[in-house]
């Protein structure tokens, strides 16, 4: 089961972001697996991805699983660590699909702005929050990083979640899942982690 400790949280987001942004293997050998559990066998996991397709995915040794929990864009407090993936709008800015709240220990998880695929040229940013979240024309958030500012505006419907425990009987057929994973040369595929949708909330990123 994976531990919501300072220490669990840590380790789960290092994993994470060297997967996502490219810190444990070459941008062009990873891949985001989303889609709904097939079955897992011992440590071969098989996912029926939003595309369409059949992914088999090899859990590596010691693999973690975390699972994400409803939160609210009156939970975004100045000093926040967030991560926004956000697609640009036909007004300027960006406008966000998602919101993660990281917890107080994973703050600077992954610090950046980059591009992502939840969406055609969507991208994500890892960042700290700058000022409340108004409500004048929408909800609207500004973030720092790295010496930048950025504000994005969160419509109303937008998906915000925190990190939250899960275990191994959550990862069960039809369960909606994101695996961040390595593609070798082969064409085979490895994963250290799975967030995992439970309680009716799934990982939206």
């Amino acid at each position: 089961m994976f531990s919501t400790s300072k220490t669990g949280f840590s380790l789960f987001a290092g994993a994470l972001v060297a997967l996502t942004l490219g810190g444990g293997a070459k941008a062009a050998d990873q891949v985001r697996v989303r889609g709904t559990v097939e079955s897992l066998q011992g440590n071969m996991l098989s996912v029926k991805t939003r595309e369409g397709s059949s992914a088999k995915i090899m859990l590596k040794d010691g693999w973690k699983v975390s699972g994400v929990a409803k939160a609210s864009v009156d939970d975004i407090k100045p000093g926040d660590f967030v991560g926004i993936a956000s697609l640009p709008t036909a007004s300027g800015g960006d406008g966000a699909l998602e919101v993660l709240i990281f917890p107080a220990a994973m703050k600077g998880t992954g610090e950046g702005s980059y591009a992502w695929d939840l969406k055609p040229n969507s991208s994500m940013t890892n960042a700290t929050v700058a000022d409340a979240v108004k409500s004048v024309d929408g909800h609207a958030v500004t973030v720092s990083y790295k010496g930048k500012e950025k504000k994005i505006t969160i419509p109303d419907g937008t998906p915000v979640v925190t990190f939250a425990d899960a275990a191994e009987t959550d990862i069960k057929p039809g369960a909606t899942v994101f695996v961040p994973s390595e593609k070798a040369d082969d064409g085979s595929m490895s994963s250290g982690r799975v967030v995992v949708g439970t309680n009716g909330v799934v990982p939206p990123m």
